[in-house]
Parts: C-alpha cells; structure tokens; sequence
C-alpha cells in the first residue's frame, strides 16, 4: 500500500511540474478577477505564449532539468516544532500541509528570525508589502508568520485556478513577473525555487502517505 500512495504523490508531483511549461490560457471569471489555467473550461480563455529566454540570463525549465531535479535525493523528514501550527493554519485556509511546509523548508529552513538579503522576514519569508496586505502583526510570530504565508498561498492557487506551479512560482517572483511571462517565468533562481519546493513538497507528501499505510 505505501509503495502505491508514493507512486501516486510522485506522478502528482511530476504531472503538476510539467503543467508549468505547458501552454496557459487566461481569462476573466464573472467577479473580473484574471485566471490563470492549463485547462481552459471557459469559452473566453485565450491562450498565452510563454516569454521565450534572453541569452545568457534566462533558462528554459525542461523536462530533463526538472527530472533531474526531482531524481536528487529527498530531503530527510524531520518533525518540527511547527508542524501543529503548519497543520492547523493549513487547513483553515484550505491549503495543503505538505505544501506550506515544504515552502516554509525552501524559504527560511524553519528559522523564525530568518532576514533576507531583499528584506524577507520570518518563516516563509514575507516581504513588508506582503506581510502589511495580509495584516500579519508580527512577522517573527510563528503563528502570525504562518498565518499571512497561508493567506498568500491561498490568494495565489486562487487567482491562478488551482495551478500549483504558477502559485509556487508566483510565491517567489511576484504575480506581475509570472503573468508578464504567461506562465512560471524563466528565471534561474525563480525555476530552481520551483522544483526544490516540490521535492520538499514529495518528502512530505511520502511521510504523509507512510504514516496513512502503517495504519
């Protein structure tokens, strides 16, 4: 049983990572918000092209790339502090554990008084814009931290209809840079972001399914 569940998280996985080099298509839905989608179900969707790379400052994320990435060995799982508060944030906003986990792994390594260079704070790294929009008051409180990174991601995989990619890519880069570039945009940094939050995202999805089979 825990080999079938970790087949099935990883397919998940690969299957939602290979959706961000796809084609996308845009529209707007009936309260005039702009959505994002690979599978278009609206008749007004119109398709957009991905930006195509500058030389030498751009890179393409290709099939053999992410595999690469997402062949490397998963990271160790190992319980924190965190975890109730990740577990109970989560699902009241209706995003995944694994997820918020594996961002908050990407983003400060679970260091609650993590500071950027760009001026990041706390556990996932919110910027003053961000953490200010979501009314988070203390960005170094695990719990008010959690809270506005939750709120994020929840706007995000809304806006973008559901397209993890697009939210993940869109965490790191910002919404305008993604929807400039029609997709998850090709930037080194913003691309390897992408397949390490899913690698992470797989580490807990195979503990998640681990302890589901022991039982």
């Amino acid at each position: 049983m825990r080999l079938a569940v970790w087949a099935a998280a990883s397919a998940t996985v690969l299957g939602l990572a290979l959706q961000a080099s796809a084609d996308v298509y845009s529209y707007r839905d009936r309260s005039g918000t702009l959505v994002f989608t690979n599978a278009p179900a609206a008749p007004a969707a119109r398709l957009m092209r991905e930006v195509p790379p500058a030389p030498r400052m751009l890179v393409p994320l290709t099939r053999e790339a992410l595999l690469a990435e997402l062949a490397k060995p998963l990271p160790q799982v190992v319980p924190t502090s965190y975890d109730g508060l990740i577990r109970e944030i989560a699902e009241r906003y209706r995003v995944e554990y694994a997820l918020v986990k594996a961002v908050i792994k990407a983003e400060s390594d679970f260091d609650r008084l993590a500071v950027s260079r760009k001026g990041a704070l706390g556990l996932m790294q919110l910027m003053p814009q961000t953490a200010a929009q979501h009314q988070v008051v203390n960005v170094f409180l695990p719990r008010d931290n959690i809270e506005g990174g939750c709120r994020h991601l929840r706007m995000l995989l809304d806006r973008y209809g559901g397209n993890l990619p697009l939210a993940v890519a869109a965490y790191n880069a910002g919404t305008r840079t993604v929807e400039d570039a029609g997709g998850v945009p090709p930037i080194p940094e913003t691309r390897e972001y992408l397949a390490r939050v899913l690698r992470y995202r797989l580490a807990y999805l195979r503990e998640r399914a681990g302890v589901l089979a022991r039982r």
